[in-house]
């Protein structure tokens, strides 16, 4: 698909790669971009750096109404909608001593979030005869997440999501990619792992910290190329083919690296405290 003169809505993009899309996306000769998030101020802050071809939003995506009240308002001021990138999510740490309803946001965020959005902007999309959806899981989604199970299983659906849509609505004319990263400087790192230069013990962060520029770069590409999955990290690709080669062998593996991850954790607690 060709971005020129194209027609977007992204959500999460008051900062990190939603942002980044934005002004990738006006760069690229987009006609107009709409820029969701549930902080106003931000999605405010990112149309300031645009200008006149792009619009804020505050929009929680957990809620279906939300959407398609977006979907619809955009329809009218905009005439049609031919990306929805439904971006937005978030960290949090935590397994079975998490409550029942931590887990629930996580996938309301991280999965219906996708789902809304796709109920929402399809049919207009397939009346006009094609259009695109890109949707952010993440690494976790392919692999898992050691140190958050709501996460790890809200990314493994998000990406299951990602897969149906593509293999059933690719003969109507949607394209679908799914961006599965590892590690990316955004407000998900917490402030004090976004802002460090140094080599983080987190799982997420083994195989470098990416700008959120170059992440949106590479969306960028795999929807003008229409390739379904992205992956700003290579390694995950090698991580992934391991795990469907052998299984068992892989759960071994990330239960070592787990003990690693805590052993490294606890021995920079250890020099800090002595410091």
């Amino acid at each position: 698909m060709e971005l020129n003169d194209k027609v977007a809505v992204i959500t999460g993009a008051g900062a990190g790669i939603g942002r980044a899309l934005a002004i990738g996306f006006i760069a690229k000769g987009a006609r107009h971009v709409v820029c969701t998030d549930l902080d106003a101020t931000s999605a405010a802050e990112t149309v300031e750096l645009i200008g006149d071809k792009a619009s804020s939003a505050v929009l929680d995506v957990s809620s279906q109404s939300d959407i398609e009240a977006l979907v619809q308002r955009t329809l009218l001021s905009q005439g049609y909608i031919d990306i929805f990138v439904s971006n937005a999510g978030y960290a949090q740490g935590g397994g079975l001593k998490l409550d029942t309803e931590d887990w629930k946001k996580m996938m309301e965020v991280h999965m219906w979030s996708h789902l809304n959005a796709a109920r929402a902007v399809l049919p207009s999309m397939i009346e006009r005869g094609g259009g695109y959806i890109l949707n952010t899981a993440s690494a976790a989604g392919l692999l898992t997440q050691i140190d958050s199970g709501p996460y790890a299983v809200s990314k493994h659906a998000a990406v299951a999501f990602a897969e149906w849509l593509s293999i059933n609505y690719q003969d109507k004319g949607i394209g679908v990619s799914v961006l599965c990263p590892q590690a990316v400087r955004t407000n998900i790192l917490g402030p004090r792992l976004k802002n460090s230069a140094k080599k983080s013990t987190r799982q997420a962060s083994k195989d470098g910290i990416l700008e959120p520029e170059v992440v949106a770069d590479d969306c960028i590409r795999a929807i003008e190329e229409e390739r379904f999955m992205v992956l700003p990290h290579p390694e995950v690709a090698t991580y992934f083919k391991r795990k469907a080669d052998d299984y068992e062998r892989w759960l071994g593996g990330m239960r070592r690296f787990r003990e690693k991850l805590r052993s490294a954790s606890d021995s920079a607690s250890a020099s800090k405290g002595n410091s």
